[in-house]
Parts: structure tokens; C-alpha cells; sequence
């Protein structure tokens, strides 16, 4: 009796080919635009203006430009930009939502999923029904708390607002759920209470959980644009959203300039990425297979 033509060795060869083919296509497109931007951030203001991809000549000079170290070769003086700045801003800012968002979100999938109470699951629902509200219609009534508090045009404006994340708790309660009971039974026969089990046991079970949070909140904020728009003023706030828009004003017409300070706002991004990149799988391989 033959073989069917499906179970052959050539075919699963042909249906491997055409996996690793798709998956290939895809990902030539998903990076083609960050392809070309490193190409234009490489090209002169000639060549931008053409309709060749690549450039003739790969030249530093746009970045050279965007840092400050020679002159715009138009108008013969140095660009008016502060990239250090903005991307200090942006660290810092992303840095301390992330540490509170992780923080909070810690404590509340705790109370969530390991603690016994009248009308947790109710609650939850609530908590978790107020992803559906759209982030646009929460502005006017976060920037009014804002103004009332005095913290407009302020880090701590940036950061109070972002520091919670129903999403973040929704995200470590249902990785905590996936930790035995009888760690906490254990614990509790040892006299700890809820603070130690916290501390102690759920905490270091839930760091690839924490980690990729950590992770998804820092590309976040770091990219954030509308709030810091509405909520700075003053240019030695501005994070690299709100100055690469600014830049885009002043120089809207030099494309290479802008790709160039682009490019060099992305790094801390990459290297992130690359450092973290294991812990980000592994966490949300374990995200997956948690129960529900």
C-alpha cells in the first residue's frame, strides 16, 4: 500500500520551505521601514530627495549633525537639539513608572489571587472592566486632577497617572495563580503572614512575570506621546517623543536629520531588548501556560 503524498518526506520538506519562506516575507516587511530609516538616517540631502533606497555612500555626517559635533551644512550653525536630554527624560520618566507599575501591580494581583476575601472576584471584574475604557476619554479627567494638584509640567506629572495598570494586574494574577497553595500553606504553618508570603515566596516565583511587565511598561512609556504633549511645557522636560516632534517642525524638510535622531533616541530600546531577551521569552512562555 502507497504512501500518501502528505506523510511523504517531501512533502513535510516542501512544508517546511514554505514555513520558514512565509515566516521570512514577514519578516522582511515588518523591518523594511526600519531598514529604510537607517538607510535615509545615512544619506545626504540629495540623495533623500531621489528614489534609490539604498545610499551611494554611507556617511556619519547626519549623525554627527544631530549630536552637535559639526555644523548643519545649510545653515552653517549647530542644530538646536538636545538628545541627551530627551533621552534622559524619557529613562527617567519610564524608569520610575515601571518600578511603581510593577510595584503596584505586584500588591494588587497579590490581594487578587492569593487572599480569600467577600467580593474579590466581583471587584476584579470591575478593576478589569476599566481596560475597556478608551485612554483618550481618561485625559481631560487625569489632566483637571493634574491642575488641581500643581503637578502640570512636572516629572511627577508624568509619572503619578501611569503608576497603575489594571492590565499589569490582570497580567501577575493569573501568573500567580499558576503558583501552588501549598506554598503559602506552608508558609503559614512556619508563622508568616501575608507580608512575608509576599515578600518572600510569591515575589521571587513571579519575577519572570514581573520582568516581562517590567519590560511591555518600559517600551510604554518610553514611546509615550500624547500625555507628555499635553502635560509639558517647558523644553527642559521634553522626552523623545515630544522633541523629535518639535525637531520634525523646525527641520521638517531635512527627512535625513530627523531619521538620524531617530535612530540614535531607538538605541536604548535595542540594547534593552538585547539584554532582556531571554527573560522576555521565558516570562511570557510561563504567562501562557498559567491557568486562568
Amino acid at each position: 500500500m502507497s504512501t500518501p503524498w502528505s506523510q511523504t518526506p517531501a512533502w513535510r520538506s516542501a512544508m517546511v520551505f514554505l514555513k520558514f519562506f512565509g515566516v521570512s516575507v514577514l519578516c522582511g516587511i515588518m523591518f523594511l521601514p526600519f531598514i529604510w530609516m537607517i538607510c535615509t538616517a545615512f544619506k545626504s540631502s540629495g540623495e533623500v530627495e531621489g528614489a534609490h533606497f539604498w545610499p551611494e555612500l554611507f556617511s556619519p555626517d547626519n549623525i554627527r549633525i544631530v549630536l552637535r559635533q559639526i555644523p548643519d551644512p545649510f545653515t552653517k550653525v549647530f542644530v538646536n537639539l538636545h538628545l541627551a536630554k530627551w533621552i534622559f527624560n524619557s529613562i527617567l520618566v519610564a524608569a520610575w513608572v515601571t518600578t511603581l507599575q510593577v510595584f503596584t501591580s505586584c500588591m494588587a494581583a497579590y490581594a487578587f489571587s492569593r487572599i480569600q476575601w467577600r467580593g474579590r472576584d466581583k471587584i476584579f471584574l470591575l478593576y478589569l472592566a476599566t481596560m475597556m475604557i478608551p485612554g483618550m476619554v481618561l485625559t481631560i479627567p487625569q489632566y483637571q486632577i493634574m491642575v488641581s494638584l500643581n503637578l502640570v509640567n512636572t516629572y511627577s506629572g508624568l509619572i503619578i497617572p501611569a503608576a497603575f495598570s489594571a492590565f499589569g494586574t490582570f497580567m501577575l494574577r493569573q501568573f500567580m495563580l499558576g503558583i501552588p497553595q501549598s506554598y503559602d500553606e506552608a508558609a503559614e504553618i512556619d508563622g508568616a503572614g501575608h507580608c512575608q508570603i509576599f515578600l518572600d515566596v510569591i515575589l521571587p516565583l513571579a519575577k519572570p512575570g514581573m520582568i516581562t511587565l517590567a519590560i511591555f511598561t518600559f517600551l510604554g512609556n518610553y514611546r509615550n506621546l500624547i500625555w507628555p504633549l499635553i502635560m509639558i511645557k517647558d523644553a527642559h522636560l521634553r522626552t523623545v517623543p515630544i522633541g523629535l516632534l518639535s525637531f520634525q517642525g523646525q527641520y521638517g524638510a531635512q527627512v535625513e536629520l530627523l531619521m538620524s535622531a531617530t535612530l540614535i533616541c531607538l538605541i536604548p530600546l535595542i540594547l534593552m531588548f538585547i539584554i532582556m531577551q531571554k527573560q522576555l521569552v521565558r516570562g511570557i512562555s510561563l504567562s501562557g501556560g498559567v491557568k486562568g
